[in-house]
């Protein structure tokens, strides 16, 4: 007779296991404890089988009958039902061994020995904040573009367009190591490229007027401020770093008898070691600031009241604001430019420039220049470049080539 809701509720356990049945198959197993399970008892090639079909309450009578009626109809198509659930229970199991998280932690693992640690925590971290909490958890061969585009939307939409094709570009590489790795058959990734917002370059305000770099020359000659500053506002047009490179430098990072500065790999946004080839007027500067900031510290430019740390960031732009330049007309980041700009139209070599400037080369099969690429050429240009902003501080003609 077919089981209701009633009888199974009543049904009180007994010393040992006892079965209700319900019929085609089905039927509830009761414990001595109470518990109360679904079976469904079938043949399939001539032999007596059993699944479990979950327990009551929380698989109610209907829903027992259904997964009956499941199970049945696969036994019409020649499928056994125990066989398609160990099946199925193999292939979750290897899809969450294949999570997309599993795939970048062992992905970024295999690389980050060819990385600085710097550059090996940022790649992590943005997989971990921006990518991992929303998609981590999927099998890497289900992802579809779409699913991947609502993870970088969120970036996109809090304004971070940079991170956004950044992360787009880090999963790309995760699901072209998954196809290497028999793990996924293609990259959703790739299809996203023109899907994001074009990230724009941020234009730093400069000044590539002859006659206004003479006047600025001549301006940080009579600043007022502290030496060390003044010291710091003269080298920067010098060596056109980075100003974070430029008041982080170490004395233990120059070389005096090689007339280089050698910034090390891990304080360089190009994760390469950097040499900057040092003119006679930039050594000159550093040999008279010597004296006055070695004893004090490893720090060319050591902060004012904090001797063990080194120049605040709003330093320079500070003493330029003072000179009288707003950000709107020049920032310490616009020297570079400055000098970017100035040594393209005399003719200097690009690749030369971009080197000196620590820009990675976008073309791939280029981007592993060693650091000392078009070194000879870079000391050319450093003194040339030197020389030529003592003509334009005395106010020579500014426009022979350099």
């Amino acid at each position: 007779m077919p089981l209701s809701a009633a009888r199974i509720d009543n049904a009180k356990p007994r010393d040992r296991n006892y079965r209700l049945t319900d019929g085609r198959g089905l039927y509830l197993e009761i414990s001595p404890r109470g518990g109360k399970w679904w079976r469904f008892k079938y043949r399939f090639n001539g032999k007596e089988k059993r699944i479990a079909l979950g327990t009551y309450p929380e698989v109610s009578l209907k829903k027992a009958r259904d997964r009956r009626e499941e199970a049945r109809s696969m036994i019409a198509d020649g499928v056994d039902p125990a066989a398609n659930r160990r099946a199925l229970r193999e292939a979750r199991a290897e899809a969450a061994a294949n999570s997309f998280e599993k795939i970048a932690r062992e992905w970024h693992r295999l690389n980050e020995s060819k990385w600085t640690s710097r550059h090996a925590d940022r790649v992590l971290s943005r997989l971990k904040n921006e990518v991992f909490p929303w998609i981590g958890s999927r099998p890497v061969s289900e992802i579809e573009a779409p699913e991947l585009l609502r993870c970088l939307r969120r970036i996109e939409d809090r304004g971070a367009v940079y991170t956004a094709h950044r992360v787009r570009s880090l999963c790309s590489q995760v699901f072209r190591y998954a196809i290497v790795t028999s793990r996924a058959s293609r990259d959703p990734a790739a299809d996203l490229i023109g899907a994001l917002k074009p990230h724009k370059t941020k234009h730093y305000a400069t000044i590539t007027d002859p006659r206004q770099i003479g006047a600025l020359l001549r301006a940080i000659d009579g600043y007022h401020g502290t030496f060390v500053v003044r010291s710091a506002l003269k080298l920067a047009p010098l060596v056109f770093m980075r100003p974070g490179n430029l008041r982080s430098a170490r004395w233990s990072e120059i070389d005096f008898q090689a007339a280089e500065w050698r910034v090390p790999v891990e304080r360089m946004k190009s994760d390469r070691q950097h040499i900057v080839p040092l003119s006679r007027q930039a050594l000159a500067i550093l040999r008279d600031l010597h004296p006055k900031t070695s004893g004090e510290g490893d720090f060319v430019f050591p902060n004012r009241d904090h001797r063990d740390s080194c120049m605040s960031e709003n330093t320079i732009n500070g003493a330029l604001h003072r000179l009288g330049y707003s950000k709107e007309d020049l920032t310490g980041h616009g020297l570079r430019h400055m000098a970017s700009t100035m040594l393209h139209e005399r003719g200097w070599a690009s690749e030369a420039i971009e080197r000196q400037l620590a820009h990675v080369d976008k073309n791939k099969t280029r981007a592993t220049y060693n650091y000392a690429e078009y070194l000879p050429e870079r000391r050319e240009m450093m003194q040339a470049w030197a020389d030529f902003l003592d003509e334009l501080r005395d106010g020579a003609a500014a426009m022979r080539q350099i």
